[in-house]
């Protein structure tokens, strides 16, 4: 009875809404919704999926989410979107290897309480043997310049990075020029913030994990009062601590836009649940490494031991 009357009232809302002009619904409703509201909207009825898959309210929703895409083509913009929002849930196989992938586009942005810090699109070539073999390292910034913030550093080092943890946001979408296929690499919010106490910079760490690696993007601060980005940049991260190679990454960074994806809504939770889980088995290695590493040494020296007093009792026997 009570779904008889549920199915009731949602017929009766989409019948009303049905009334209401197309332009109006266009113009002054759906321009005002967000990307998964949008997606939600276009399952309930027939009329409001027609209006909702329209390309132009896609591609602005688009621009206006990644401002870093606003010289890419209104096509696919819904696909995108999808692809760019969603949150990875479990790596896909590559399969077909050895298609070409001669590019690979990193569309950046940078946020700091919802205002714009850093907006940048990096083409990154990928055919040469340079990149194929030396350890993956995409830079957004160079290294000699800065980019001014409204970020102001605290009176404490703690206040500094709870700010950051509390107000900066990131989004690295890597893009598939070829197969035509996206996916945001970034945990939203850092996974972690601590401070060089070397450099006095301060640290700021997104990451994803995909399966046995971490995919980290780094964000660099420094400055006294008012605080300068001086680094953005990707890489790929073993457990072990090393750095894949280019070639290796192309095949991590495919297996997150082909794999399945979850609700982006719990990026921010899931990455850095996923983040500790990795750290915490990153740690248990480094422990097993030392402790191996511990044993070998004693019996390194109880052989070298044993083989002095062997030698000494030798040389004590013979006389």
């Amino acid at each position: 009875m009570a779904g008889s009357s549920s199915s009731s009232s949602s017929s009766t809302v989409t019948n009303l809404i049905s009334t209401v002009h197309h332009d109006i619904i266009e113009a002054h409703i759906l321009t005002r919704l967000d990307g998964p509201t949008l997606a939600s909207v276009s399952c309930a009825s027939s009329h409001l999926r027609e209006l909702a898959s329209n390309e132009i309210l896609w591609s602005n929703l688009r621009r206006s989410t990644w401002p870093s895409t606003a010289t890419f083509s209104d096509d696919d913009s819904r696909l995108f979107f999808s692809d760019a929002y969603s949150a990875l849930d479990t790596a896909g196989s590559v399969s077909d290897l050895d298609r070409p992938f001669p590019e690979l586009i990193s569309a950046v942005d940078v946020h700091y309480r919802g205002r714009l810090v850093l907006s940048r699109v990096v083409k990154t070539e990928t055919t040469t043997a340079w990149f194929r073999s030396s350890p993956l390292r995409i830079d957004l910034v160079d290294p000699k310049d800065t980019v001014s913030t409204p970020i102001k550093r605290g009176r404490w080092t703690e206040d500094t990075c709870r700010d950051l943890e509390q107000g900066l946001t990131l989004s690295w979408i890597v893009i598939d020029p070829i197969g035509k296929r996206a996916a945001n690499l970034s945990s939203h919010r850092p996974v972690s913030v601590q401070r060089n106490w070397l450099s006095g910079e301060v640290e700021a760490k997104f990451a994803t994990v995909v399966g046995s690696v971490e995919c980290v993007i780094t964000v660099v601060t420094c400055g006294e009062e008012e605080m300068h980005v001086k680094e953005v940049s990707l890489k790929v991260e073993k457990m072990e601590g090393t750095h894949l190679n280019g070639k290796d990454s192309l095949v991590i960074l495919r297996s997150v836009m082909e794999g399945k994806r979850g609700n982006g809504r719990r990026r921010e939770t899931e990455s850095k649940r996923r983040h500790e889980g990795f750290m915490e088995k990153k740690r248990e290695m480094k422990e097993k490494k030392v402790r191996v590493e511990l044993v070998f040494d004693i019996l390194t020296v109880a052989v070298g031991i044993l083989g002095f007093v062997s030698l000494v009792g030798f040389f004590l026997w013979s006389r």
